[in-house]
């Protein structure tokens, strides 16, 4: 059976096709409750262009129906009951931007809208829009939607959000259409395989610091001398202070760590195995806290500390704060309200870096696991061993995963053997050293 929407604009008749298919699944539910097939004749009307949804329930509301309607699942209502499963773990900053991007796809397709109504020519729809969404809408068009937002700015010829960004939408979009589908909600996913081409190489969005930034960054007023490593940390001055600010970038470039893998570290995450002190990288605790987190399984494991920290004086550090007592190894960082030590460190970092004049495109603290890698690749050290030191999943796709489960991994000192290769040529890190001569 057809009918026809009398109408050409698409975005008009996508509006009418979900009224027209809200109104036919209520009609066929009716028919199904009442468990009846004879007597009953379908009568579906096309709205007129100022109908809305709204209107179309009011009116349904004073029809006579042989029997009462199931409750509709609405995107709002999978959306919360996608959010409550008990069967996933997402971290307080991962409820965030689920629940951001889940306020924008709201927006553009309707909360309330009946989740089975949602096709892909809507989902495409959304895509059409995001592309053309600037990165700072609510702050450049605060008073407009979302589409119009999108409409203002391509008609501006603004730049657009990252690729990368909207690709991030459309896939939390259809994972949980994917939930969806799996508990019996929609037939299929109508959101799947839909993203955007992105012209940047995933190993050109971040770079490694070149060596000027890294002569930049390690000779600023927190290395050689400021007012503080508070507010007056980009002054120079007679201060020397040796805390969170100053060992976290310098553990970055000769660990290979993350950043929040640095800004959890405990006091006791720093021992010794096998006679090498080492980073230990870990979920668990021996202070009570439980705001440690790890990007993945990979991400455990042990890191020997680089000859230069030694030099540099990281266990005189580590050893005042054993005499302190337990806790965190840079308690004079914060966790930020996501959860996490280092977004806040991050920001710090990005200011740290423009007034250190070394600021550059694609560049920012994870350009140290970048630099870290590549100074692994120029010792030749062998890819699984650097892989076991950077926390990486195996590239190799045929790897047979049963095999890498066995065994303990690499010994401590095949580990320290290979850290102690990683070397920066054409920086010099002498002026930070204990024994300067």
């Amino acid at each position: 059976m057809n009918r026809s929407l009398r109408t050409s604009d698409y975005r008009e008749a996508i509006r009418q096709a979900r009224i027209v298919a809200s109104e036919f699944q209520q009609s066929f539910d009716a028919i199904r409750a009442d468990n009846e097939w004879s007597g009953h004749h379908f009568s579906v009307h096309v709205p007129a262009p100022s109908t809305s949804i709204h209107q179309v329930e009011l009116q349904r509301q004073h029809q006579t129906v042989a029997a009462p309607l199931k409750p509709k699942l609405t995107l709002k209502l999978v959306y919360e009951r996608y959010i409550g499963d008990p069967a996933a773990e997402r971290s307080a900053k991962t409820m965030l931007a689920y629940n951001s991007t889940f306020n924008r796809l709201a927006e553009l397709v309707g909360e309330d809208t009946p989740i089975e109504s949602i096709t892909r020519d809507v989902c495409r729809d959304v895509l059409d829009t995001l592309r053309f969404m600037p990165s700072n809408a609510t702050k450049r068009y605060g008073k407009l939607s979302a589409r119009e937002a999108a409409e203002r700015a391509k008609a501006e010829g603004r730049r657009p959000m990252s690729a990368t960004t909207v690709n991030g939408y459309l896939n939390k979009l259809s994972a949980l259409f994917n939930w969806a589908e799996n508990e019996g909600y929609i037939f299929k996913n109508p959101a799947r395989g839909l993203r955007v081409v992105d012209p940047v190489r995933k190993k050109d969005k971040r770079q490694p610091f070149t060596n000027e930034q890294l002569t930049r960054i390690f000779n600023a007023p927190l290395y050689k001398g400021c007012v503080d490593d508070e507010a007056g940390y980009a002054h120079p001055g007679k201060c020397k202070p040796r805390r969170g600010r100053f060992w976290v970038p310098l553990i970055g470039l000769f660990s290979g760590m993350r950043l929040n893998e640095i800004c959890q570290l405990e006091i006791a995450d720093v021992k010794k195995i096998d006679e090498v002190e080492c980073f230990v990288i870990t979920r668990e605790t021996g202070s009570g806290a439980i705001d440690k987190k790890l990007k993945t399984e990979n991400a455990e494991r042990f890191v020997p500390v680089h000859p230069t920290l030694i030099e540099i004086g990281i266990l005189q550090y580590v050893n005042s704060r054993r005499a302190s007592g337990r806790g965190k190894l840079f308690s004079d960082l914060s966790v930020a309200s996501t959860g996490y030590y280092s977004d806040n460190f991050s920001k710090w970092f990005a200011n740290f870096l423009e007034k250190a004049g070394a600021k550059a495109p694609r560049t920012s603290f994870h350009s140290f696991r970048h630099n870290f890698r590549d100074a692994l690749r120029e010792a030749k050290v062998r890819k699984d061993i650097a892989y076991a030191l950077g926390g990486w999943a195996n590239e190799n796709s045929d790897c047979d995963d049963t095999a890498e489960n066995y065994g303990r991994g690499f010994s401590v000192n095949i580990l320290r053997e290979a850290i102690a290769k990683v070397d920066y040529q054409g920086c010099s890190f002498r002026h930070l050293s204990l024994d300067p001569s």
